[in-house]
């Protein structure tokens, strides 16, 4: 009990992340304000705003927290740090549907000039295809888990800071935009692809989770040296990361799967009725002639 308490006591109170969160906030909170004040249109959903401050909320937990605190101590928090990142961190904030209020507030200038068209270009569509954002996640994650790029990054304070915590979330940013929330996407896939590499996600975080478990060695230097105050051997932790990414990555990728087949459910039921409509409308025409 009294490990615990000190745990999570534990916190790393960074400048650069505390005042990147507020900011954030601020912004998203400024939005929602002029969306009200314009009248134009439905209100902002306050789920969205939920979503949105939650996965806010929770990135500055895993990164100035205890988990932060001792990511570069513990091998199962920088997997924890990871997981929440990537799995959950990042959907959360698109639930909130960002770019969509970003295009709301936006002068009709700014919206029309740049910001549509930004949408709408073929660079837009490139990076949002849904086989090179899943290469891109897939890639990120094997490559750094078994490259010199991860022991590097836990001796390498800067680098696991504005490198490695960057470049987790914008890859799973990119990999999620068009699959969950109400982003706005010209070009977005259909829901069964949206599915499909959800599915196919499974594949690449259960095996980087497997291979770490099943590890005989030590597989970064960096924890063999690092000053534990309590907890398990530098083996035992890592075996319990590699559990943790192996298990809990399968049931959150389960959890947005599960939104994304209840959106192509939505999707196919809107479609129904719409077909439905067409034919009472084709009917009506008929009975009248």
């Amino acid at each position: 009990m009294g490990h615990l308490t000190y745990f999570l006591a534990s916190w790393d109170l960074d400048p650069v992340a505390t005042e990147v969160v507020l900011l954030t906030g601020l912004a998203y909170t400024w939005g929602i304000r002029q969306v009200a004040r314009n009248g134009s249109g439905r209100p902002w959903a306050r789920r969205r705003t939920a979503f949105f401050m939650t996965g806010l909320g929770l990135w500055y937990f895993v990164t100035v927290g205890p988990i932060g605190t001792y990511d570069d101590v513990f091998f199962w928090a920088h997997m924890v740090q990871h997981l929440i990142t990537m799995m959950v961190v990042a959907p959360l904030l698109l639930l909130g549907s960002p770019v969509l209020l970003i295009l709301q507030v936006a002068p009709r200038q700014i919206r029309h000039r740049w910001l549509v068209p930004l949408l709408r270009s073929r660079f837009t569509r490139y990076l949002s295809n849904p086989v090179l954002t899943w290469l891109l996640f897939a890639g990120t994650l094997i490559g750094t888990h078994f490259s010199p790029f991860y022991n590097y990054a836990v001796t390498h304070p800067l680098v696991h800071d504005y490198i490695e915590h960057p470049l987790y979330l914008v890859v799973a940013l990119l990999y999620f935009y068009p699959l969950v929330g109400g982003n706005p996407l010209p070009h977005g896939p259909s829901p069964l692809t949206k599915v499909v590499s959800l599915v196919l996600q499974m594949g690449p975080e259960s095996m980087t989770g497997f291979f770490i478990y099943t590890a005989t060695q030590v597989m970064y230097p960096a924890y063999l040296v690092s000053s534990r105050p309590f907890g398990p051997d530098p083996l035992l932790d890592q075996q319990i990361g590699g559990a943790l990414m192996w298990c809990s990555g399968m049931v959150i990728d389960a959890i947005w799967i599960a939104v994304a087949v209840r959106g192509w459910l939505q999707a196919e039921a809107r479609k129904g009725r719409q077909i439905d409509r067409t034919i009472a409308a084709e009917q009506a025409r008929e009975a009248k002639r």
